[in-house]
């Protein structure tokens, strides 16, 4: 990281890191004299994540799958895709666009599901606006999720598939159509290990009797 970050404010150099990185992967190499080991002759492939329009533009410059963290920056989800789908450039990696789109989930049998949904914001809210040096109370959450920062949470978890896995899956296939997306990036949330793996396995049941 700190060799393609020479700086860490020179977030303006993105760009030329990607381009850097897949040299290192590659059979050749951009910076004589330095080998990736290992990496190097991998040719692993790279997907750009964003959040934004800048994201888009450049995974579309470079021939690279987009995945747009939509699980968590709902916003310009459909003009990021349009915009990466208009200005596609095929690559040796890639000939046609290729994108993902991320959704929350939370699968469950019953009203579990609605409650994973609110503890969900509750956890949200703790970590974004909680201090450093004490946690928030119940009654200071409340508070928070009655304010303008309680909307940015749920603005966050617009695009959340949650209930009966049956559902889960309609609501990912609208989704999917929604998103004009190839793929999906599905993000199980739980309070344990345990109940993330159960809505995976719901999830998993649910698509293999009807894929998306």
């Amino acid at each position: 990281m700190r060799a393609l970050r020479r700086d860490p404010r020179a977030a303006e150099s993105f760009p030329q890191n990607v381009v850097e990185l897949q040299a290192y992967l590659s059979d050749t190499n951009a910076v004589p004299g330095v080998n990736a080991t290992p990496g190097r002759g991998s040719h692993v492939p790279l997907y750009i994540l964003g959040s934004s329009l800048f994201g888009a533009q450049l995974a579309a410059m470079l021939g690279l799958p987009f995945g747009f963290a939509s699980h968590f920056a709902p916003q310009s989800l459909q003009e990021a895709v349009r915009i990466y789908r208009e200005r596609f450039v095929p690559s040796e990696q890639l000939a046609e666009p290729h994108v993902i789109a991320g959704v929350n989930v939370i699968a469950a049998e019953s009203e579990e599901a609605r409650m994973g949904l609110e503890r969900r914001r509750r956890s949200l809210v703790k970590v974004l606006f909680g201090r450093q040096d004490r946690a928030l109370g119940d009654a200071e959450i409340e508070q928070v999720r009655q304010g303008p920062q309680g909307q940015h949470v749920d603005q966050m978890l617009t695009f959340t598939a949650l209930g009966h896995p049956d559902q889960v899956r309609a609501n990912l296939s609208d989704f999917r159509a929604y998103a004009d997306a190839d793929e999906i990036l599905v993000a199980h949330h739980a309070e344990s290990v345990e109940g993330r793996l159960r809505s995976l396995d719901l999830l998993g049941a649910a698509m293999a009797l009807a894929p998306v």
